[in-house]
C-alpha cells in the first residue's frame, strides 16, 4: 500500500510539471483501441517451495479506451501451472507436477492517475486497477495422475477442466511514445478447489495463481486530438494625423524625396530569405545605391495562428535581421538601416499567411 501511494504521488508531481507545447492549441483525449503483448511468470499457490511452483506465462489482449479513466479489454492468458506438496513423511516434496491451461476473459480497467490528476497527454506514467472474469480451460494433467498413484489427490481431474475465474490486479504504464508504452501487470486469479487436483482437507478452499507480466501496450489509433484555439487579431494602432504645415507666402519648390516599399514573404518557421523573394531584396539594394540619401526601416512579423508569442517574436526578429544583413553584405552602410520586429502582436495583413513577412520602407 505504501509503495502504491508513493508511485501515485510521483506520477501526480511529474504530471503537474508538464504543459502543452503551444499556447495556441488544446489537446483532448481521443477514444481508441489498444493491443497488449506480454510475457512473464506465474506462481501457483501451494505447499511446495515457492521456486518450485513458478511457471512460464504469456498474455495477449485487445481493448478499447473509452475515456481517460475507463477501458474494457478481452485478454487471453495462459501457458502452464504447477502443483506440489509440502515436505513430510506422507508426501514427496521433491516432485511437482504441471499442466497447461488457457484463460480467455473480460476485464475492466480504471486509471487512478487520470481519475485524480485529470487527463495529461504528456504524462509518462499511468496506473490502472484491473478487475474481471475468465474461463480457465486446463488440460494435460497426466503428471498429476502419475503422482496420485503414491499420494492422495482428492480433486484429481482428467481430460479437460473448465473452471470460472475471478481476477483482479494492478498494472503500470511507462510511456515510450504517443502510441507505445511499457506495461507491467500483476494479477491475482481465484478459482475452485479442483484446479490443482488436491485439497488439504475436506473443506472447499479456493485455488489461487498469480501472474507477473511485462510487455508492450500499443494504441491502434490516435490517442489525442489537437484543437486550435482562436487568438484575437490585434489590429495595428493607427498613427495620429500629421499636423498641418503653416502656409508660407512664397514657398520654395520642393523636390519629392525618392521612396520605396517592399515586402519579403516567408513560409512557416522560416527566417532565411526564400529564393523566390531574392529579387525583391536585389531591387531594394539597387534603389538604396541609386539614392544614397535614403534610409531603410525593416520590420519583421509573424502570423498569430501558429506557434506562440515567444517563438513568433524569435521568427520575426530573424526575418528582419536576415534582410538587414543582406543589405549590409551588398555594401549598404549600416547607419542607413533600422531593424525592428513585432512578433505576432501586429498583423499588417488580413490574410494570416501573409503576416510571415519583413516589410522594408526606404525613404
Amino acid at each position: 500500500m505504501k509503495i502504491a501511494k508513493f508511485l501515485l504521488a510521483v506520477a501526480l508531481m511529474v504530471s503537474g510539471m508538464a504543459a502543452n507545447a503551444q499556447e495556441t492549441e488544446r489537446i483532448e483525449f481521443n477514444p481508441h483501441w489498444f493491443l497488449g503483448l506480454q510475457g512473464g511468470a506465474q506462481y501457483t499457490l501451494g505447499e511446495a517451495d515457492f521456486s518450485k511452483l513458478i511457471s512460464p506465462n504469456a498474455q495477449i489482449s485487445l481493448g478499447y479506451q473509452f475515456s481517460p479513466v475507463w477501458a474494457l479489454r478481452l485478454a487471453v492468458n495462459g501457458w502452464q501451472s504447477k502443483g506440489g506438496f509440502a515436505s513430510d513423511a506422507k508426501f514427496n516434496a521433491n516432485k511437482t507436477y504441471k499442466w497447461n491451461y488457457v484463460a480467455p476473459g473480460v476485464d475492466v480497467k480504471f486509471n487512478i492517475i487520470n481519475a485524480i490528476g485529470g487527463y495529461n497527454p504528456n504524462r509518462w506514467f499511468g496506473m490502472n486497477i484491473i478487475a474481471g472474469v475468465a474461463a480457465n480451460i486446463a488440460w494435460g494433467n497426466d503428471e498429476a495422475k502419475d503422482y496420485a498413484a503414491t499420494n492422495e489427490m482428492r480433486k484429481l481431474w482428467d481430460g479437460t477442466s473448465v473452471l470460472p475465474v475471478g481476477r483482479a490486479g494492478l498494472d503500470l504504464d511507462f510511456r515510450l511514445s504517443k502510441r507505445v508504452s511499457l506495461n507491467l501487470e500483476c494479477m491475482a486469479n481465484g478459482t475452485f478447489d479442483k484446479y490443482n487436483s488436491k485439497a488439504k482437507s475436506e473443506d472447499h478452499n479456493a485455488d489461487w495463481y498469480f501472474n507477473a507480466l511485462l510487455g508492450l501496450k500499443i494504441a491502434l489509433g490516435k490517442t489525442e486530438n489537437v484543437i486550435p484555439v482562436a487568438v484575437p487579431v490585434v489590429e495595428p494602432t493607427p498613427a495620429p494625423p500629421a499636423p498641418k504645415p503653416t502656409p508660407k507666402p512664397t514657398p520654395a519648390p520642393v523636390t519629392k524625396k525618392a521612396e520605396m516599399q517592399t515586402e519579403v514573404f516567408y513560409s512557416i518557421r522560416e527566417t532565411v530569405i526564400p529564393e523566390g523573394e531574392q529579387g525583391k531584396v536585389t531591387n531594394l539594394i539597387n534603389f538604396l545605391k541609386a539614392n544614397p540619401e535614403t534610409k531603410v526601416a525593416i520590420t519583421g512579423y509573424a502570423d498569430v495562428e501558429t506557434g506562440n508569442p515567444r517563438i513568433n517574436l524569435f521568427y520575426s526578429k530573424g526575418r528582419a535581421e536576415g534582410v538587414a544583413k543582406a543589405l549590409s553584405d551588398a555594401g549598404i552602410d549600416a547607419a542607413r538601416i533600422t531593424v525592428d520586429y513585432k512578433g505576432d502582436t501586429v498583423q499588417p495583413f488580413a490574410e494570416n499567411d501573409k503576416n510571415r513577412v519583413s516589410i522594408c520602407i526606404a525613404k
